[in-house]
């Protein structure tokens, strides 16, 4: 018996068309390469979005010229994948990129919030409080100013310097441990801020500052552990 007239053709199998409409591509094929190296990178979930459609699109444009070149659909997608490289052959390379980005993040959330330790300190520095108390705002303006000035370097190293200089392999873990100590130090001032809020005419203030302080711990602290994720995903 045939088919009814209004039923509409099927894909054929080699050529991947749909009757007289042309070719529909075996997007499957490119879309399973795009969600296992997705899967396989971490970092910024925008800079990962855009590094994996570029790639999705590339591939895709592969396909479609071999295609073009009279390949069956399936077996394009198949020479495309191997042109571009297996997932676990591509990943290292774009997961490098990646970090990069992400030790950038982290060490411009440094560099940021840091001033916020220096004006703690200079807040407890002016309350009346204990020696013990002026010896942790100053312990935590060190630890604000050492900072500050590896998450500069680092912006210079990864920026303009990048074009002459390689990035130390090191530098995304020790900028994402540095982030962890800034993010520490914020929650040791915080806690500083409110024991001298307490004792002090001018906790209006201190408070304030406390709140920016605990702030930015959490958005140091974050980056720093999406830093340390990343570092230690790239191949030693």
């Amino acid at each position: 018996m045939s088919a009814p007239a209004d039923r509409p053709a099927g894909p054929d199998e080699n050529t991947g068309r749909v009757g007289d409409a042309g070719p529909v591509g075996d997007t499957g094929r490119v879309e399973e390469y795009a969600a296992a190296l997705s899967a396989a990178l971490h970092g910024p979930p925008r800079v990962k979005a855009r590094m994996v459609q570029e790639i999705r699109d590339g591939l895709a444009d592969s396909v479609a010229a071999h295609a073009a070149l009279g390949l069956p659909y399936r077996r394009a997608a198949e020479e495309a994948v191997r042109e571009f490289g297996a997932v676990d052959e591509l990943a290292p390379a774009c997961q490098r990129e990646l970090t990069i980005a992400q030790t950038r993040r982290t060490a411009g959330a440094v560099a940021v919030t840091s001033p916020f330790l220096i004006a703690c300190w200079y807040l407890i520095v002016g309350s009346e409080l204990p020696p013990a108390a002026r010896l942790t705002a100053a312990l935590l303006a060190a630890v604000a100013a050492g900072a500050a000035l590896l998450a500069a370097g680092t912006l210079a190293a990864t920026g303009a310097l990048a074009r002459r200089l390689p990035t130390p392999d090191r530098l995304p873990l020790a900028v994402a441990w540095t982030g962890t100590v800034a993010s520490v130090a914020m929650a040791l001032a915080t806690l500083t801020l409110a024991v001298a809020g307490a004792a002090s005419a001018a906790w209006p203030l201190l408070a304030l500052a406390g709140a920016f302080t605990v702030t930015s711990h959490g958005l140091v602290a974050a980056s720093a552990r999406a830093c340390r994720r990343c570092a230690r995903a790239v191949p030693g």
